[in-house]
């Protein structure tokens, strides 16, 4: 047998495969929908996988606005900003967020998962959400995917 065959190929940056993926979020959960945007921004979808290097898809993400919220936690959960002055502390909750910005909300839910180093800032700025069905990004020849 030929050791070679059995080679493990590393991606990096310039071998990546990266593509463009649109997500239909409409009357969806918004913790399912974002695990799966995480994992296909990783590029865990891919046999290529390499955790320490940028190699998932660039995913739009449209009708943010229906996304639904189970439970309580429109009113429960909230988020916690500190502006870093004293008294800087602002507590916002999910309506309130998605009734200011619905894009907001999936961009921090995908944000908390995905790791906290200069490659998940890096694989962040691969997110594009918007609130309506509509998207600038024609152009990209992007495909579809289902979120089940």
């Amino acid at each position: 047998m030929d050791h070679l065959s059995y080679k493990t190929l590393s991606v990096n940056k310039a071998t990546a495969n990266k593509g463009w993926v649109v997500i239909d979020a409409g009357d969806a959960t918004l913790g399912r929908v974002c695990s799966q945007i995480a994992n296909i921004l990783r590029g865990k979808n891919k046999p290529s996988f390499t955790p320490n290097a940028d190699c998932g898809d660039n995913v739009i993400v449209i009708n943010a606005e229906k996304l639904r919220v189970t439970g309580k936690k429109l009113d429960n959960k909230v988020y916690v900003t500190h502006s870093g002055y004293p008294g800087g502390q602002k507590q916002t909750t999910v309506r309130e967020l998605k009734a200011k910005s619905p894009a907001k909300v999936v961009e921090r839910a995908v944000r908390g998962m995905l790791p906290r180093t200069r490659l998940g800032r890096e694989q962040f700025r691969n997110l594009f959400v918007y609130d309506g069905a509509e998207h600038p990004h024609e152009a990209q020849q992007s495909k579809q995917v289902k979120i089940s």
